[in-house]
């Protein structure tokens, strides 16, 4: 199996930055592609980004994110982080680490994703 904790989230102003982590077990991880999602209080989970297993590290980005979300891993310490900078408002949700143990047509999905962490509160404040 494959579990996913994650940490870092928190209270910070708007135009404020956070890193959140997300450690992760299982002797499969170097494959795994891993990504992150989020769930704002009453709306559906939505997908902020995603990093490949394979070389070269491809990544993946929602709209709303890209440009001030960076997402990238470190396999030797079975991690993945995401670099918040310029938070909004409406960044404010609790972000899920996820993992994809195979290639997908769809990684906007939630349904593609096999394992998910107990999630972390981020709280941007204007």
């Amino acid at each position: 199996q494959v579990q996913l904790v994650e940490s870092g989230g928190g209270l910070v102003q708007a135009g404020g930055s956070l890193r959140l982590s997300c450690a992760a077990s299982g002797r499969t991880f170097t494959t795994y592609a891993m990504g992150w999602f989020r769930q704002a209080p009453g709306k559906e989970r939505e997908f902020v980004s995603r990093i490949s297993s394979w070389s070269g590290y491809r990544t993946y980005y929602a709209d709303s994110v890209k440009g001030r979300f960076t997402i990238s891993r470190d396999n030797a310490k079975n991690t993945v982080y995401l670099q918040m900078n310029s938070l909004k408002p409406e960044d404010t949700a609790v972000y899920y680490c996820v993992a994809d143990p195979g290639p997908t047509p769809n990684y906007k999905s939630v349904a593609t994703y096999d394992y998910w962490g107990q999630g972390t509160q981020v709280t941007v404040s204007s």
